[in-house]
């Protein structure tokens, strides 16, 4: 079975950092670690990551700042923020953004995998639907000229 998605997961604590990419990866995930947003940034490259789990708040550039420019290279980019230090405004604000969800620490490894589960799931039916989307624009866009085409063909064969 092969890998079901990459996901960079930034941090500046290294405990979070490697606890998170022990449990990512036993969910059958490629992980990279970043120790920073700037870090984090540097790796970036949109297409090359599925989900971005990454801490709030961080030295060189913090998650909110991270998020903001991960979404202005990659607006489909799903990411999800953790902090230790939650407030209502906070949470809004990391909504409001872009990312995908919010989650406290300390947190519950199964609680993280049942959320990154459902951003992968939330990720493909959007692919899905896109697809159908250009499935339907395809048809609309073919029915036209199978008609212009059938009215040619009654034409010359008259």
């Amino acid at each position: 079975m092969g890998v079901l998605g990459r996901v960079l997961v930034v941090d500046d604590e290294e405990s979070i950092r490697n606890l998170l990419a022990e449990c990512l990866t036993q969910m059958n995930l490629d992980v990279e670690t970043a120790i920073d947003g700037q870090d984090a940034l540097n790796k970036f490259n949109k297409g090359r990551f599925d989900l971005i789990v990454s801490d709030l708040i961080m030295p060189n550039m913090d998650g909110l700042e991270l998020l903001k420019k991960v979404c202005e290279i990659d607006e489909e980019a799903i990411f999800i923020m953790i902090t230790g230090y939650p407030t209502i405004q906070t949470a809004m604000k990391t909504i409001r953004e872009g990312a995908y969800d919010y989650i406290t620490k300390p947190f519950n490894v199964e609680d993280i995998k049942h959320r990154i589960n459902r951003a992968f799931e939330r990720k493909t039916l959007t692919a899905r639907l896109k697809n159908v989307r250009g499935f339907a624009w395809a048809l609309l866009l073919s029915i036209p000229i199978w008609l212009i085409l059938g009215i040619v063909l009654a034409t010359f064969l008259n």
